[in-house]
Order: C-alpha cells, then structure tokens, then sequence
C-alpha cells in the first residue's frame, strides 16, 4: 500500500521564514498549503516552485484574525488535500509604540492577529485532526515573549500568550495523537531585519553569543524536526532559536 503524504498548512506562508517552512517541509514530501494575506502573485510563485519539488501545493488567501476567513481557508484545504495533518502558525505582526503612547487599537490589532489568529487557526486544525487521531501543531512565538522588550508590550504579550496557550492546548490532546509545539526565533534575517538601520543592526548582533542573526532555513529545519511523525514524544514544549541570546 502507497503510504498517503501529510499535508501542512502554514499561515503566513508566502515570505520569510514560512516560506523557507514550506520549502522545506517540500522537500521531505509533504503537501503545501501557503496561507497568505496580500500578495496573491508571491503566493502563487511560491506554488509553481513547491509543485516543482514534487509535491502538491496551493495558496489559499484568508486573515487570520477573521474567523469567517480562517474557516474558508480550512474548508478550501480539506475539499483539495481531504486532510490537514500539520499545521504551522506563523503569521504575525509588530506595531511597536511604547505603552504611554499606544492607542488601544494598536495594542487590540496585534493582540488580535498574534494571538486570536493562533487560536483561530488551532480551533479549526482540531477539527479534523482530532477525527483522524493524528496532527502537528507548531506556533510560531518569538524571544520577545520570553524576555518582553521596549516599545513592544502589545508584541510581547501576543508572543507570550502564545507559549501559554500552546502549553494548555498541548494538554487537552495529550492522549489524542495531536501534538503542540512552540518555535521562538530570535534575531532573523528576513526583509523586516534587514531594514534595520546598520548601525543598530550591529549592535544587535554583538549582543548576540554567536555574533549573528539567524537564518529562515534554521527556523525551518526546526520546524521540521516538530513536524515530523517521529516527534510524537515532544509536545508542550518551546523550542527557542536565538544563537544563544536568551537560555
């Protein structure tokens, strides 16, 4: 019998580190769904190369603040593959202002994306995951929940919630197949990195133990490891990235 192949949703999917996700888990024969916002041009690019990989992938466009919008990505997902095995939930924002100066709607939007679009997303996976007595979920927090940083409260809060409640939902689907699992990167090259001015950028990178900013195919080989069947001993856990920046 042909052994079936998983398939992966990942939010936020078309740049950055959750394209390097997708374009790794690609390349261990899993099956794509890019989850995207915006750029539906990116998106499909991305597509054309996974589906060169030799898997099959597609792009499904939904916010994932908006329930309405998440349910359609997961229905989309489940009538193309027939299945959601593993689910990565990357997508997330920053609108940095100290507290004294952020307005309410700041802090409630990345609340809101961070850590209700993570909600979202785990809600909906558990409804076919659960069924099928097997899943994956991997969240994307950050070092920024782990140690707060100024001008960051409304972040850090969404990134610590996270880890909070990945560790809750870990325990509700201990005994179910369902794994749940935390990334927390540190400093990563990305396009949002790069456009730090160069003298912070250095001085970032001097605090760092390793004396450099992470790559998106780092992030993506440990995303890799979570996701893999063999990792069903791991759940409940938060796995940090950072070249030794925060132990």
């Amino acid at each position: 019998m042909v052994e079936k192949k998983r398939t992966a949703l990942v939010t936020g999917g078309s740049r950055g580190i959750g394209k390097a996700i997708c374009k790794r888990l690609a390349s261990e024969g899993i099956n794509i769904v890019v989850g995207y916002n915006h750029n539906k041009e990116r998106a499909a690019k991305l597509v054309d190369e996974l589906e060169a990989m030799g898997v099959k992938a597609a792009a499904f466009q939904g916010s994932v603040e908006n329930i309405y919008e998440v349910k359609k990505v997961f229905r989309q997902t489940l009538e193309q593959f027939g299945s959601l095995d593993i689910l990565v939930n990357n997508a997330g924002i920053t609108a940095d202002k100290t507290l004294v100066k952020m307005g309410v709607e700041v802090w409630l939007r990345v609340i809101q994306i961070n850590l209700c679009g993570t909600y979202h997303c785990c809600h909906e996976a558990l409804q076919s995951m659960l069924p099928n007595g097997y899943g994956r979920i991997i969240n994307v927090s950050s070092i920024i929940g782990l140690t707060g940083n100024i001008g960051q409260s409304n972040y850090a809060a969404s990134k610590a919630g996270v880890i909070g409640f990945t560790k809750s939902l870990a325990l509700e689907v201990a005994t179910k197949g369902v794994t749940a699992n935390v990334v927390a990167p540190g400093f990563i090259e990305t396009e949002m990195t790069r456009k730090i001015p160069p003298e912070i950028y250095r001085s970032i990178e001097a605090k760092i133990p390793m004396k450099r900013f992470g790559t998106v195919e780092e992030v993506a080989r440990l995303v890799s490891f979570l996701a893999a069947d063999e990792s069903a001993y791991i759940t409940g856990q938060v796995y940090g990235i950072n070249g030794g920046l925060y132990m």
